[in-house]
């Protein structure tokens, strides 16, 4: 508050003109600093902070037995390169030498390209999901029960499981990318693992690139 102090004045002297007297202000601050205090816990408390994001991945298990050969049940296999190049093929790997050796496609991050390939590899999946969304906002279905129900379909055997592979060309943003379309497309089973040199030398026959 502010606080008017009277200070003396002159013309103390007997017969002498009187002089008005000077007077001096004082402002206290401490309402203010309290007003202050207020606002910042106010604003503490009420902001959001920035919090940490991550990406969920899974890692398949490492196999210590080189006996036993994993097969991938409705395995794709992306292959992600220079130049935002993204190949593809189908079930297992098979070499040069068998008759029905593997043959890369190829795809791109257009709309039109992975989505739609995504889409309708996963489209039986995405429609039991759209009808599990529609019983869960009628509330026909607890919070935890569509949870389960979801991660079931997507863990179904005949869900496609997606392996992606990148050469020492590839960006890390094509990685996001594809993960991304991914998501988008609900699919649950994908696991991020090392090329195999056979792979990498399919993608130099048909980038040009240096074995």
């Amino acid at each position: 508050m502010a606080e008017i102090a009277e200070g003396g004045g002159g013309g103390g002297h007997k017969g002498g003109k009187k002089r008005a007297k000077k007077q001096s202000t004082r402002i206290d601050m401490t309402p203010m600093v309290d007003l202050a205090f207020l606002l910042l816990t106010f604003f503490v408390l009420t902001s959001t902070f920035s919090k940490p994001k991550s990406m969920e991945l899974t890692f398949p298990v490492d196999d210590k037995d080189p006996n036993v050969k994993n097969e991938v049940k409705n395995g794709i296999t992306f292959l992600l390169t220079k130049d935002d190049r993204i190949f593809y093929y189908e079930k297992e790997f098979k070499a040069k030498e068998d008759p029905e050796a593997t043959k890369l496609q190829e795809l791109t991050f257009d709309q039109s390209s992975l989505h739609k390939y995504l889409a309708d590899k996963n489209k039986w999946a995405t429609d039991q999901i759209k009808t599990l969304d529609d019983q869960f906002k009628a509330k026909q279905l607890a919070d935890t029960t569509y949870k389960k129900k979801v991660r079931d379909i997507k863990a179904d055997p005949q869900a496609p499981t997606i392996l992606i592979k990148t050469d020492d060309k590839a960006t890390y943003k094509n990685v996001i990318d594809l993960i991304d379309e991914l998501n988008i497309n609900l699919i649950g089973k994908y696991v991020v693992v090392d090329m195999m040199k056979s792979e990498l030398d399919l993608i130099n026959e048909k980038t040009g690139g240096t074995p």
